[in-house]
């Protein structure tokens, strides 16, 4: 794993360090997760990666001229 150097204002890293006492973690970790966000590595990011992904082979758009079925299609028995 990599170190990163960040210059921060101390009164923004003394109020983070409150922060993340309060939430039970440490400024490290919210600055792990967050570029792990960031970068797309998040479980919330890969879930919407695969739900675009099925969208997309299902081909369930209505398409550039609008819906092309019925509501009887939609609520076919």
């Amino acid at each position: 794993m990599a170190n990163l150097t960040v210059t921060v204002d101390d009164d923004i890293l003394r109020r983070a360090r409150i922060r993340a006492l309060e939430l039970g973690t440490s400024v490290n970790a919210v600055l792990r997760d967050y570029l792990a966000t960031y970068a797309g590595e998040s479980p919330a990011a890969e879930a919407m990666r695969a739900l675009t992904s099925v969208a997309r082979k299902a081909r369930s758009g209505s398409g550039k001229r609008g819906r092309a079925w019925t509501r009887d299609d939609a609520h076919e028995r």
